[in-house]
């Protein structure tokens, strides 16, 4: 037995080896194939692929202005005063601590309570539209940062509820399929637009007062930071440049599957811009460049939350605050359902007859918990990340997985003065690249029935063009509503003789876009109402008194097809008890007349 080997079975047949279910613990539910070197493996595979959101989150965030206050009347967002500019650097050094620490902390959660190897972190998508709808760029907007923080600590409380009492589930049905899919692409190009702007991204597209958004590029020294426009010399910016090379990096290593693309590509256009006196350091011979550049040498070094955290102001007099709330609660609600949903089945941990996955309700309330505690820290909402999926395909089956990730974050918090120094035209090409992902889901939506379609189209559309989330939302599902209910009432009207072409191809809703067997299928099997309230039930409101059938009170629900086989066969009934008495389930009517008679 090698070292490796003797390490695996060492911690297998520990305390955390039992707990967390690795191969070869003393556990009767271990999960085959689990190896404790593996699971740091994977662990670590997580951490690369989602480490770019440490500066990324930061920099959106940053760009609401958090608690700063721009006083000057001409220059509306204060870009280039220089008071300003030096409160938002500090702002940015809070809020790298902050997407570190409570990534950390959630992760941590995540994998000690569920024992999945889910990663958590400030959402992207969610983070765009704390900033530049809900607070505004440079708190332009109608609701201050601070207001906006409570929002999100208010919205994670409800989300703990509406998960502990299985509510979550219902919201998510509500949304018709095409709008759900439509929501996705459309914040996907919303963080594309975001990555292609000046302030947060390469520079690629300015304003333009005739048609708003025009084709930019243009050196700092010809770009009016007041109009937002660029003067002349367009495309002859070396930092728009170096972000578009960094673009084409991070395509052709994901093109070639290498493990976090994305941060390769942000961390060698970042390594470029640190060498000064160039076209396109991020220190130049400026005062700010030179408080940058000083910090930056620092290297190693911890840098507390000062200034963000609990900045939360509970001042709720403005209706925007609570249309708000709903908006953060409901798209987090769509966001953490599909996530978390699309990496269990990815992982195989999905139950093919109930549709849902072992620790799912503890899943939804350690990210609900992590979304107050973000908004402590100064940040928006948190959720689960798709890149979890990559530790996942190196072999990651547990929560050591999820703790080996929360490591690395907690880890990263000293090292701030490096992700403070990334800048915006590394951070840019990531988020076009995350949004062009986003947009992959525009393939399901069903373009066959002009029910479904128009309202997905003005959902998408609407999200990047009104700079705002919610907006989109409203549009796509008033258009379905309106569209759907008009349709129903010529329909009872002409007593069903006249019906809209390709009715046939439409989604059901609230079937999540499945089929009818599909539905039908989870519809029996899928119990609306949270796991644990089910168990707490039967625990003591269905016991039985006969003796001989106490053996079956903690039986709720036989699921397995094969289980329900055996027991169909009175030769195996007793087997069939014997294998799967501890098993929290319910006697269907099917097998009930078998297992009476034993």
């Amino acid at each position: 037995m090698g070292r490796i080997s003797k390490l695996n079975h060492f911690i297998a047949v520990s305390p955390i080896g039992r707990y967390f279910k690795l191969d070869g613990s003393p556990s009767s539910s271990s999960r085959e194939g689990t190896k404790f070197t593996t699971e740091v493996r994977a662990g670590i595979a997580t951490f690369i692929t989602m480490a770019y959101i440490i500066s990324v989150n930061a920099t959106i965030i940053a760009d609401s202005g958090g608690p700063c206050k721009c006083t000057s009347e001409i220059n509306k967002f204060c870009i280039g005063d220089e008071n300003y500019e030096k409160c938002l650097e500090t702002i940015k050094h809070d809020l790298i601590t902050a997407t570190a620490l409570i990534s950390c902390i959630g992760t941590a959660i995540m994998g000690i309570f569920t024992n999945l190897p889910i990663a958590l972190g400030p959402g992207m998508g969610l983070n765009a539209y704390f900033t530049y709808t809900v607070v505004g760029y440079h708190g332009s907007g109608k609701i201050s940062y601070q207001v906006a923080l409570a929002a999100v600590f208010l919205e994670g409380l409800l989300y703990i509820v509406l998960s502990i009492f299985g509510i979550r589930q219902y919201l998510a049905r509500i949304i018709p399929m095409s709008i759900k899919l439509a929501a996705g692409t459309g914040i996907g190009l919303f963080l594309a637009f975001i990555g292609l702007q000046k302030s947060t991204g390469i520079g690629l597209i300015t304003y333009e007062p005739s048609t708003l958004v025009t084709l930019g590029g243009c050196p700092q020294q010809e770009f009016d930071s007041i109009t937002g426009k660029c003067l002349g010399h367009k495309m002859e910016s070396a930092t728009t440049w170096l972000g578009i090379l960094g673009f084409i990096i991070m395509s052709l290593l994901m093109l070639y599957k290498v493990r976090g693309s994305v941060l390769i590509g942000i961390i060698l256009v970042s390594i470029i811009s640190w060498f000064r006196n160039t076209a396109f350091t991020y220190f130049p011979n400026t005062p700010q460049g030179n408080d940058r550049y000083e910090f930056f040498k620092k290297v190693v070094n911890f840098y507390p939350i000062q200034n963000t955290l609990v900045a939360m102001k509970f001042d709720f007099s403005d209706s925007e605050i609570w249309f708000a709330l709903m908006t953060f609660l409901y798209v987090d609600i769509l966001d953490t359902t599909g996530t978390l949903y699309s990496i269990a089945k990815f992982g195989g941990f999905i139950d093919d007859e109930t549709g849902d996955f072992e620790g799912s309700t503890a899943a939804f309330i350690c990210d609900a918990i992590s979304i107050s505690i973000g908004a402590v820290f100064g940040t928006s909402s948190v959720t689960a990340f798709v890149e979890s999926s990559s530790g996942i395909s190196e072999g990651g089956r547990t929560g050591v997985t999820a703790l080996v990730t929360s490591i690395c974050f907690g880890i990263s918090i000293f090292f701030i003065p490096i992700f403070a120094s990334i800048p915006p035209w590394a951070t840019g090409p990531a988020l076009v690249i995350i949004g062009s992902m986003m947009l992959r889901t525009v393939k399901y939506i069903n373009w066959e029935y002009i029910g479904d379609s128009v309202p997905a189209f003005l959902t998408i559309i609407l999200i990047p063009l009104t700079y705002n989330v919610a907006y989109g939302l409203i549009a796509g599902i008033g258009s379905y509503l309106i569209i759907n209910i008009t349709i129903y009432i010529i329909k009872i009207l002409s007593r069903g003789k006249i019906e809209p072409s390709k009715k046939s191809f439409r989604d059901n809703w609230g079937g999540d876009g499945l089929s009818e067997s599909d539905v039908q299928r989870l519809s029996n099997s899928a119990n609306p109402v949270s796991p644990w309230l089910i168990q707490l039930h039967n625990r003591f409101f269905n016991r039985k008194n006969d003796d001989d059938k106490n053996q079956f009170r903690h039986i709720i629900h036989i699921s397995p097809p094969e289980v329900k086989k055996d027991v169909i066969n009175d030769e195996n009934v007793e087997r069939v008890v014997n294998d799967y008495s501890d098993d929290l389930t319910y006697i269907t009517n099917e097998t009930t007349g078998h297992l009476n008679n034993v």
